[in-house]
């Protein structure tokens, strides 16, 4: 028996499901849940660490203050150098959520109708040991976005407590083993 629905009505997005569902995964069994944002104009992140149009954020709970995770919105505070910022990002900029652990996790498309960023690629590198990072390896096609093994960076996406410096991690994360970075992969 079909599931009635009204003839007017449109389905919402999964997106902001599929993305609470993976946080609570990752939390529920002890990884950091980083996500992968796509930046534009409609993006609020601190800018200096944006690196081709992408930022890779720390959205654990030891991370964040007043951590939201709406249906339109990811809201949140962070420290970046130990200043604390607002973070906005439209749910449809969340390229990929994902544990830092092991990698595992889901990637989604980079919106189509993105507002470019005033002044060109915004290019961002480490400053007063802030913890943010692009999205290293990653190649964004319209069928979503992959991420390849990751390079050592010179700073980790961002650990940095809203309420302190505990948890700092100043080094990228080793693979299990003590290998390379674990890499997102795209399960279809």
């Amino acid at each position: 028996m079909p599931i009635p629905t009204a003839p007017d009505a449109q389905a919402s997005s999964t997106r902001p499901y599929l993305i609470r569902a993976l946080h609570d995964w990752c939390t529920d069994n002890g990884y950091t849940p980083y996500i992968a944002v796509y930046v534009d104009a409609s993006v609020q992140v601190p800018m200096e660490y944006v690196k081709n149009h992408e930022i890779v954020l720390n959205v654990g709970i030891d991370a964040t203050n007043g951590l939201s995770l709406g249906n339109e919105y990811v809201e949140f505070k962070a420290r970046f150098g130990g200043v604390a910022r607002d973070i906005i990002v439209p749910i449809d900029h969340v390229i990929a959520i994902y544990a830092r652990e092991n990698g595992q996790g889901m990637a989604f498309p980079v919106p189509t109708e993105a507002t470019p960023v005033v002044g060109g690629d915004q290019v961002g590198g480490p400053a007063d040991g802030a913890q943010a990072q692009d999205v290293a390896g990653a190649v964004a096609s319209p069928f979503g976005l992959r991420l390849a093994s990751a390079p050592a960076a010179e700073s980790g996406p961002a650990d940095a407590p809203a309420d302190g410096d505990r948890g700092r991690d100043d080094e990228p994360p080793p693979g299990p083993g003590g290998g390379p970075r674990p890499s997102l992969k795209r399960v279809k």
